[in-house]
């Protein structure tokens, strides 16, 4: 818990989406050592008791509070919100970390698929970040969790990346209506992270560069409070990540999409 500035957090809650997963885990884990009390939302309550459980045996904190609720309907989304304002909690930070990363052509897609991963990749976290500034505390934080999937459009991923940039543009929007406003407002863009299966063997077949590029959920969650704390617009987290930004912002687009489309095509999976 060395060099954790726990004053920084000592009025209000935390609001995490996607906390059961594995970067929202990670983000549970990080707030509650600045012993922050926490409202914590995910699909299956289950793993939200059992989250719940974990973090009040690890931190000495006040309040866990869990909600169980799809954040692609409007009305549980709704009735969460009016739970949250109805117990009067306050909201000092906003982490939106729920996201859905289907990889498929367009034309693989059902019409309630896209309505998914729309709703929960942008929807929803800009409907929460209007919700947190009504029921802010003093102080306010809003952290979205975007990638750099969003930097370019990918084909075969092409609605993640889509709502990962418009999340991104919304997020340096939105924190220059806050200004003045004791608020900040930073995205976040991560490469990927070994939070499942599926994902550590798509880093690892893509060789040393997948290896470099990888960042633990812990460190992306870290490093992220420590952004927004600096209210800094968007970062992109790693080294790696960075210089690839830098260093194909030169190219035309045509080869980025063709070198994109030829990778992307042979990855098929559905959302978890």
């Amino acid at each position: 818990m060395k060099n954790v500035k726990k004053e920084n957090y000592t009025s209000g809650y935390a609001l995490i989406t996607g906390a059961t997963g594995g970067l929202g885990r990670a983000f549970a884990n990080a707030i509650a050592k600045r012993r922050c009390n926490l409202l914590l939302t995910g699909r299956s309550e289950e793993k939200l008791i059992a989250l719940k459980n974990e973090l009040l045996e690890k931190y000495a904190l006040n309040s866990v509070q869990i909600y169980a609720v799809d954040l692609t309907e409007e009305g549980g989304r709704y009735a969460f919100m009016e739970r949250i304002r109805a117990a009067g909690y306050k909201i000092r930070l906003l982490v939106n970390a729920a996201g859905v990363d289907v990889q498929k052509a367009l034309a693989e897609y059902t019409q309630e698929k896209i309505a998914f991963q729309c709703r929960v990749n942008f929807e929803a976290a800009v409907s929460l970040c209007r919700f947190t500034i009504e029921q802010r505390a003093e102080r306010l934080e809003i952290v979205n969790i975007s990638s750099v999937s969003g930097i370019y459009p990918m084909p075969y991923f092409a609605i993640y990346s889509a709502t990962k940039a418009a999340l991104t543009s919304f997020s340096v929007a939105l924190r220059e209506e806050l200004k003045g406003k004791n608020a900040a407002v930073t995205a976040i863009l991560p490469g990927a992270m070994p939070t499942r299966e599926d994902i550590k063997e798509q880093i690892k077949g893509q060789g040393i560069w997948g290896k470099l590029a990888a960042k633990s959920p812990q460190s992306v969650a870290e490093y992220s409070l420590k952004a927004v704390g600096k209210n800094k617009a968007k970062v992109i987290v790693g080294f790696w990540n960075k210089c690839m930004r830098f260093t194909t912002a030169v190219l035309p687009q045509r080869w980025k999409l063709k070198f994109i489309a030829k990778r992307w095509s042979k990855i098929s999976k559905d959302s978890f």
